[in-house]
């Protein structure tokens, strides 16, 4: 993963618009999460880049779940008719704040709000410990939407840019903020840290007597409306990426790559030449070495591993497991055959 431009390793000077982020516990809080590395230090990473060591796989799936998200979300706003869906059709970011606010998807966006009330009122809701706020500098936000070139950074005000039927963003005021490249386009994951842009970090008591006459908390049922259609809608997103894991689709690409590996070693044994998987499945049949139905077996599997790749959240992890176990079942029925490497033609 390489970048087209190399961002600079400091934040940029002259950040002056406050950004509150509440943080209960590490990887937690409503809004946003902040966890320590190995080196104790806060990192302040979008959800879809969280996690010790990403591989390149790893993030890959990621994106494509993001992918299937954004689109089965615009989907779902064009069936019913929801107003503003031709502009969340558009423009990606709005899908991604969408996705990012409701919770449905690990996306390369952050959260924040510019109320301190706000904040407060998510960093307390059934604290059982002292929470923290953070205060982030980011630039002005001048747009619905604003991409800023110097900052290496898009804001979204997430407000002006829901359809009216979102009903959170009214009352919680948030802004979402990430980069303003590719998700993948980054030289080292450091960039992607928001911690680059802590101004300060605030401890508040959890004890009733830290609000005041002037200053009390939001109800939750204001900062979790009822009638939120969008919120219905995303959870039906939610249920359908929550019904595959992570594990069932590495578990299945994992046999797959087996699969593969053995497949590729064996048509190279012919004399045609083979660049991919439908190379060495056509080159097999051609050494008329497995039968129709293997070979139908074997040709089903592969697009269900591209579907899988390109499309992880139309996935249901009974039929992933199911896929995963015929597999292996394969591949410890061509290795035990005569069908070998060494055995082939």
């Amino acid at each position: 993963m390489h970048s087209s431009r190399t961002r600079s390793r400091a934040a940029p000077e002259c950040t002056p618009s406050a950004i509150f982020a509440p943080i209960r516990r590490p990887a937690a809080g409503r809004l946003n999460s902040g966890v320590r590395n190995k080196t104790n230090s806060s990192t302040f990473y979008p959800t879809i880049y969280r996690g010790e060591r990403i591989s390149k796989e790893e993030l890959e799936l990621r994106i494509n779940a993001l992918n299937s998200a954004s689109s089965t979300l615009v989907e779902l706003l064009t069936q019913d008719g929801i107003e503003g869906a031709p502009e969340v059709k558009r423009r990606k970011y709005v899908q991604w704040s969408i996705l990012q606010h409701y919770e449905v998807c690990p996306t390369p966006l952050m959260d924040f709000t510019q109320s301190l009330r706000v904040a407060c009122s998510f960093a307390l809701d059934g604290a059982t410990t002292d929470p923290f706020i953070y205060v982030f500098g980011l630039p002005y936000l001048t747009n619905r939407v604003s991409l800023n070139s110097e900052h290496d950074l898009v804001n979204v005000r997430l407000l002006s840019i829901c359809p009216p039927d979102a009903l959170r963003p009214y009352f919680q005021e948030g802004y979402l903020a990430g980069t303003d490249e590719s998700p993948d386009d980054y030289d080292s994951k450091s960039e992607l840290d928001f911690n680059r842009r802590l101004i300060a970090k605030f401890r508040i008591s959890r004890l009733a007597k830290f609000w005041s006459k002037g200053f009390s908390p939001i109800p939750r049922s204001a900062l979790y409306p009822a009638g939120d259609k969008i919120a219905k809608l995303c959870g039906q997103i939610t249920a359908n990426a929550q019904s595959t894991t992570s594990a069932d689709i590495g578990s299945f690409l994992q046999a797959w790559s087996h699969l593969e590996s053995y497949l590729m070693t064996v048509a190279r044994l012919s004399r045609r030449r083979v660049v991919n998987t439908i190379d060495a499945i056509h080159a097999i049949q051609s050494m008329e070495i497995l039968d129709s139905s293997m070979i139908e077996r074997i040709n089903r599997l592969r697009k269900l591993r591209n579907n899988v790749v390109h499309n992880p959240l139309d996935q249901k992890g009974s039929s992933l497991k199911e896929a995963t176990r015929e597999l292996n079942d394969l591949v410890a029925k061509l290795q035990g055959s005569q069908i070998t490497p060494y055995a082939a033609p």
